[in-house]
C-alpha cells in the first residue's frame, strides 16, 4: 500500500513515484518488494532494470531489462504483501485472513485489537478493512518484532491506521484505556485463554472475538473460559486446495488408434504395447496431429493444516 492521506479512503496511487514501494512480479511464486529509487537498479536472472525507467509508469506496467526480458510492477496490496513480507514468525495466509475479517465483522470505522503482531500479515488486511476512519491496535511482547512491524507499516503506507505497542497481553491484559471501545479482538497467543477475560472488558456489547491456535488442546481450554461471558462459540479449520491449470499437447492420432483397438477386441483386458524407437520416430513425424488441451490438477505444494479459528460473541447484559 502506497502512502495515502489519513482523511481519505485507503487507495493506491496510479503512477509510480520516487520512494514508492512496489512488488516486482516475475511469476506467481517469485515476487519481491522493492523501494523505488531513481539512481538504483534491480538485477535478477532476467537482466538489469533501471528504477528511473519505472518512475511515472502506472502500476501494473510491464517493464523490460537490458536483455529484453520483462517483469510486472504491482501495487503492494495486502494479498501480495502477505506473500512477500519478512517472516519473523509463522504468519496467517489469505484463506485464514479472509475468514477472520469476515467473521469478525470488520468494516470501515471499526476498532480492532490484535495480539500478537508477529510479521504483520493479518494487521495489513485489518488496516484496509477498517479504513478510512477505523483503527487497529496491535500488541506484541517482543520489542524487536514490534519495531520491525512499525517499519513495515511505514513502508506500506498504513502507519496512520495501525498502532503497535510492546505489551505482554497474556500477563498484563489489554490497556484499560481501550476498555469498551473495541468492535473486535483477535488473539494469536500460546495461551489465549489467559487473555480472554481482558478481551471481554475491551469489547463493546455484541462484539466478536477470534482466537487462532495450531493445536486442538489450546482450542478446548479457550472454549472452556469463553463460556462464562461469550455465546455463539464456533471453531473452524480452513483448508484451501489450489489447482494449477496448464495447456498440454496430446497426440490425437494415437488416441484414435487406441479406440479402434478397443472396439475390435471387445474391450478385453490387454497389456499396453511397448513402443519401439521406430514407433517414436513415427509419432514425431505425426506431430502435426497433436492438439492443445487445457488440463487442471491439484498443486503438489498445497498447504495443509495451519490452525483452528475459534469465534465467539460477547453476551449482552440484560
Amino acid at each position: 500500500m502506497l502512502p495515502t492521506e489519513s482523511k481519505k479512503a485507503l487507495s493506491f496511487k496510479r503512477y509510480i513515484e520516487d520512494g514508492d514501494l512496489v512488488i516486482v512480479y516475475e511469476r506467481h511464486d517469485v515476487m519481491k518488494p522493492v523501494k523505488v529509487s531513481k539512481d538504483a537498479v534491480l538485477q535478477n536472472r532476467f537482466g538489469v532494470y533501471k528504477h528511473s525507467d519505472w518512475i511515472g509508469k502506472p502500476l501494473g506496467t510491464k517493464v523490460f531489462s537490458n536483455k529484453g526480458k520483462f517483469v510486472y510492477l504491482l501495487a503492494p496490496t495486502p494479498e501480495l504483501w502477505t506473500l512477500v513480507l519478512s517472516h519473523r514468525t509463522q504468519i496467517l495466509y489469505i484463506a485464514d485472513i479472509s475468514f477472520v475479517v469476515m467473521y469478525l465483522e470488520v468494516v470501515p470505522g471499526c476498532v480492532v485489537l490484535e495480539s500478537g503482531t508477529g510479521s504483520g500479515s493479518l494487521s495489513t488486511s485489518l488496516a484496509r478493512a477498517v479504513a478510512p476512519t477505523g483503527h487497529v491496535y496491535s500488541f506484541d511482547f517482543h520489542e524487536q518484532r514490534a519495531v520491525s512491524a512499525r517499519e513495515d507499516f511505514e513502508k506500506t503506507g498504513i502507519s496512520n491506521l495501525v498502532t503497535v505497542e510492546v505489551r505482554d497481553i497474556q500477563g498484563e491484559g489489554f490497556p484499560e484505556k481501550l476498555s469498551g471501545l473495541a468492535d473486535s479482538v483477535f488473539l494469536d497467543l500460546p495461551q489465549p485463554w489467559l487473555a480472554v477475560p481482558s478481551a471481554a472488558k475491551m469489547l463493546k456489547q455484541d462484539g466478536v472475538l477470534c482466537s487462532f491456535s495450531p493445536c486442538i488442546e489450546q482450542v478446548q481450554r479457550t472454549c472452556e473460559v469463553l463460556r462464562s461471558d461469550f455465546i455463539e462459540i464456533r471453531t473452524f479449520e480452513v483448508l484451501l486446495r489450489t489447482y494449477e491449470v496448464k495447456e498440454v499437447k496430446t497426440d490425437t492420432s494415437s488416441m484414435v488408434g487406441e479406440s479402434h483397438e478397443e472396439d475390435n477386441e471387445g474391450m478385453r483386458p490387454c497389456k499396453r504395447k511397448h513402443r519401439s524407437n521406430e514407433d517414436v520416430t513415427v509419432s514425431q513425424d505425426n506431430s502435426s496431429n497433436a492438439t492443445s488441451v487445457v488440463m487442471a490438477r491439484p498443486c503438489s505444494e498445497a498447504r495443509g493444516h495451519t490452525g483452528y479459528l475459534t469465534f465467539a460473541r460477547l453476551q449482552c447484559l440484560a
